[in-house]
């Protein structure tokens, strides 16, 4: 990863145009192994490019783009960056960089240093050479070779790419030059070329992976990628973003390539327990999967409303990946929310690893998410004051269930409006286990790569991944701001940069004028009642305790929702929220702090990676 000297102009528009190009790019890696975008004007525009290499399939190209675009982020507050990965690419400036081929940062990286025969060199330079060939000739500026090395029962690997903004004669340019500066590092039987436009590496062990050939050259056994267009538009970065914490533990491509990745015991476990659905049954419940089922989707999978023999109602998620795949963040989520019951904890049935695909079975609840009330005009009538004080005290008591009441605490990392599920008589159920984390009581915190919904997560959390049940109370804090004010917490991904609720609560409660800025749905049922209203106005300032931006002033869970549900509980005066400075506004001296540690190489900390998600019920 290369970070660039300089910084960004001005955080205020540099930031939402990244948010927004990364949404971009997201939508259009669904169906394609590569994306662009520009987004913006002047110093703070934000010209982006992702592009996996041409053999990845399309789950893999998914998984290496969620990996990478959580490390990028470590970049700010520089104004760009590159990252390389053996499997994608991506670049982030503020100029157009769509062009350029070469540049003072291209390097060559030499790997394995077994020592090779020269037999092995020669057939080395050959396969290279193959390979410059087929990808001039490819329209995709892709080709691999496969090159046995005479006299010896080996064989050379060569994959070679350009990215697709290039001109043929820019790309001949960076292969040639890869193809020289690769060269170097024989004798060694591994190496790789990083360019400004270009990839190339060799290897004597087949890091090629291994998908169905539609076409080939004479000279290079060019792959084209037969790729199936997965759902969703920003949804599929986002939530594919909750698979990020397994991939990078364990480096999920890299171990999927050498073949150790240990399925059958997990899936064993699963189909053991008493929580297994026969695949047939689910299918049979949801008339085989029928369009008119289907409740949504996600960048997991795709939910569909289902009616077993019994005549239960069902929710099912169908997820995209695979078990094979994602076995272990599969069997997370089972494990997690099976061990949990709670009035406001949404329920696991079961699930299903057994068939063509992995599958979870929930409880059905027929009013989806409550950010389908509170951000919708229409729908947000049907949320009175009363109903809308019920969704947030059961949503504080499932998390004091969680924090508190299980024999290991969990922390959510996810609470937001489109994880609360509504029941028929709209109470509040948490959903969404995919990011939580078990929280052992010997530790104080634990420090993780971050991944959630960027404007819900705590600034120790979006900058050192720390992680305590105060990441939860801060999300929480959030979420009752926009219940009251019906306001959206993330309106920086709308054309215009607007404040955020945070600074906009801050400015009216400093000011005195929390009324003015109440969701226009609940007046009527405010105003004429005076105990409404104190409660809303307490909701407010609970919530700005909730999202203080120190740590040790946010309360716990369960002294927030005492705060709440207790008259006469004091309420003591709330502190600046994070990224605001009271008097102008502006990234305040406190967070600076937080988020130039995480350019730190003295390895006292743990560098988080900021991920921008969009996640959706599930």
């Amino acid at each position: 990863m290369y970070c660039d000297e300089g910084l960004e102009n001005n955080q205020t528009l540099f930031v939402p145009n990244f948010v927004r190009a990364m949404e971009i790019v997201s939508t259009a890696m669904q169906t394609s192994l590569n994306a662009t975008a520009a987004v913006g004007s002047g110093p703070n525009k934000n010209y982006a490019l992702t592009q996996c290499y041409g053999d990845l399939s399309t789950e893999d190209c998914l998984l290496c783009y969620a990996q990478i675009r959580t490390y990028l982020p470590n970049c700010y507050p520089r104004s760009g960056g590159r990252i390389y990965l053996d499997g994608c690419f991506m670049r982030l400036q503020n100029y157009s960089f769509f062009e350029e081929y070469k540049g003072p940062n291209d390097t060559t990286v030499c790997g394995n240093t077994t020592r090779t025969s020269i037999l092995f060199q020669n057939a080395t330079r050959q396969a290279v050479g193959n390979a410059v060939t087929g990808a001039l000739r490819n329209n995709d500026f892709f080709a691999r070779e496969e090159m046995l090395v005479p006299g010896v029962n080996n064989s050379i690997y060569v994959l070679a790419e350009c990215w697709k903004t290039l001109s043929p004669n820019s790309c001949r340019a960076c292969l040639e030059n890869a193809s020289e500066s690769i060269s170097k590092c024989l004798p060694w039987s591994e190496g790789r070329v990083l360019n400004t436009g270009c990839f190339m590496r060799y290897s004597d062990i087949n890091f090629l992976n291994p998908i169905p050939i539609a076409s080939r050259s004479s000279n290079t056994g060019r792959i084209i990628v037969i790729v199936v267009s997965v759902v969703s538009s920003v949804v599929v970065l986002t939530v594919v973003l909750m698979i990020v914490l397994y991939i990078r533990k364990h480096r999920y491509v890299q171990q999927k390539r050498k073949g150790y990745y240990d399925v059958e015991k997990m899936a064993k476990i699963l189909n053991d327990s008493s929580l297994n659905f026969k695949y047939s049954a689910i299918e049979k419940a949801t008339g085989n999967w029928d369009e008119a089922n289907k409740l949504g989707q996600g960048g997991f999978g795709t939910v569909y409303k289902g009616v077993l023999s019994d005549g239960r109602e069902i929710a099912v998620k169908r997820l995209f990946f695979n078990n094979k795949f994602r076995a272990a963040d599969f069997y997370n989520e089972v494990n997690m929310i099976s061990s949990v019951e709670h009035k406001n904890l949404v329920r696991l049935l079961g699930c299903s690893c057994s068939g063509p695909e992995s599958i979870l079975v929930y409880e059905y609840l027929p009013n989806m998410s409550l950010d389908l009330f509170i951000f919708d005009e229409i729908q947000g009538r049907k949320l009175s004051w009363e109903k809308r004080f019920e969704i947030i005290i059961g949503v504080a008591e499932g998390l004091v269930y969680l924090h508190e009441n299980t024999k290991s605490r969990i922390i959510h990392r996810d609470i937001k409006a489109s994880n609360i599920l509504l029941d028929l008589r709209h109470r509040a159920k948490i959903a969404d286990f995919g990011l939580a984390r078990s929280f052992q009581d010997d530790k104080s915190h634990i420090s993780t790569a971050i991944a959630g919904t960027l404007g819900y997560m705590a600034p120790e959390y979006l900058a050192h991944g720390q992680l305590t049940e105060k990441v939860d109370v801060y999300s929480f804090g959030v979420l009752i701001l926009e219940v009251v004010t019906g306001m959206e917490n993330n309106r920086s991904k709308s054309a215009e940069y607007t404040d955020s609720l945070l600074s906009t609560v801050w400015k009216h409660f400093k000011q005195g004028t929390v009324e003015e800025i109440f969701d226009p749905n609940l007046m009527m049922h405010l105003y004429p009642n005076m105990k409404f209203k104190i409660e809303a106005l307490k909701v407010v300032h609970v919530g700005l305790l909730c999202a203080q931006e120190a740590i040790s002033l946010r309360p716990p869970i369960s002294a927030a929702l005492k705060m709440l549900t207790k008259p006469d509980e004091p309420l003591p005066a709330p502190s600046n929220p994070p990224f605001i400075d009271e008097h102008t506004m502006e990234l305040n001296s406190i967070t600076k702090k937080l988020l130039n540690n995480c350019d730190s190489d003295d390895g006292s900390s743990s560098v988080a990676t900021v991920s921008h998600s969009h996640f959706y019920p599930r």
